[in-house]
């Protein structure tokens, strides 16, 4: 079983592909990891939004044809997606808004597959399904799909199949149940010598962090351990 707080990588990352918040960290993280010279374990966190959020459908049209949200609960999202844009467009990053609420296990299960091929692989499967799931190209609940994002990204998928099915689905569930217990709740989430950090805001202290608090640190709403 993957320790969820442990890792031969001095940063672990948790994404989920379905979180728009996830993927505006993406490039930014992986520029963090080239700038530092240090490896990145990605690892999936599959979000159970309906568990908060409530759930809902939208046609083409982004028109609402079925929906279980309060009031509150579609505030939220839409300030969430507001928010997520403003930066896509900072950025020329297309992002609509999703259609429905996904099942991600697929592609957490993939993105586990491709961190076995080490983390070049991971790094070109994120690039091979962020942009096109977020332009609503990618079907990420058909495995058909989500195998050619892996041989698209360059990952082999000799035995991929047998392995979703079997050991994948295995260790995706058990990393899963072992993340809320130890705090892990939202993405992206990052640890850094065992520390949690729940959002990209936070990407200048785990920088900072991982230089080993070289220079001085960074302005944070929450304090850190400035300790030598």
């Amino acid at each position: 079983m993957i320790d969820p707080m442990t890792s031969e990588s001095p940063l672990i990352v948790y994404l989920d592909i379905k979180s728009p918040y996830a993927y505006i960290a993406v490039e930014p993280t992986i520029a963090l990891g080239q700038e530092l010279g240090i490896r990145i374990d990605w690892r999936p966190l599959t979000l159970n939004i309906p568990s908060y959020l409530g759930s809902a459908r939208t046609d083409a049209s982004g028109k609402v044809v079925q929906s279980e949200r309060t009031p509150a609960q579609w505030n939220a999202v839409r300030y969430a997606y507001r928010d997520a844009k403003r930066y896509a467009r900072l950025r020329g990053i297309t992002l609509y808004g999703t259609q429905k609420i996904w099942d991600s296990s697929l592609a957490g299960i993939a993105l586990l597959w491709a961190r076995q091929h080490g983390e070049a692989a991971a790094v070109a499967w994120l690039r091979a399904v962020y942009p096109p799931f977020w332009r609503r190209e990618l079907d990420i609940e058909n495995v058909a799909v989500i195998e050619a994002t892996l041989q698209h990204a360059g990952v082999s998928t000799n035995g991929f199949d047998a392995w979703l099915n079997g050991e994948g689905r295995i260790q995706h569930d058990a990393l899963q149940a072992a993340l809320h217990p130890v705090g892990i709740f939202g993405v992206p989430t990052y640890i850094v010598a065992g520390d949690r950090f729940f959002g990209r805001e936070h990407l200048p202290a785990v920088r900072w962090l991982l230089s080993g608090k070289q220079v001085p640190a960074p302005v944070a709403v929450y304090p850190l351990d400035t300790t030598p």
